[in-house]
């Protein structure tokens, strides 16, 4: 990840934020997934949802990729998550 500063458990708030992103898609009226999708298709869906809702800051137009709204959502949900959670401290 050129340029990106790797957050301690991205990987796994990544996989969270997936997971709490496809609920919130959902409840928000957005659609459903699949569960056949691939995680850069949810990605892709959850980011710009989040964006519409004014709950994350856009990315810059040259760094629009899944890449870094991969780092986008797992940065959210660091932020999201309650101070205690596991994912924030280990």
């Amino acid at each position: 990840m050129s340029g990106i500063k790797k957050i301690k458990n991205e990987k796994e708030l990544l996989h969270e934020a997936i997971r709490i992103g496809s609920a919130y898609f959902e409840k928000r009226g957005a659609g459903k997934f699949d569960p056949k999708d691939h995680a850069d298709i949810k990605v892709r869906a959850i980011y710009a949802l989040l964006v519409k809702d004014n709950l994350i800051q856009p990315l810059a137009k040259n760094q629009e990729d899944v890449m870094h709204m991969k780092h986008k959502l797992a940065l959210w949900m660091q932020r999201t998550l309650a101070e205690d959670h596991p994912l924030k401290s280990g």
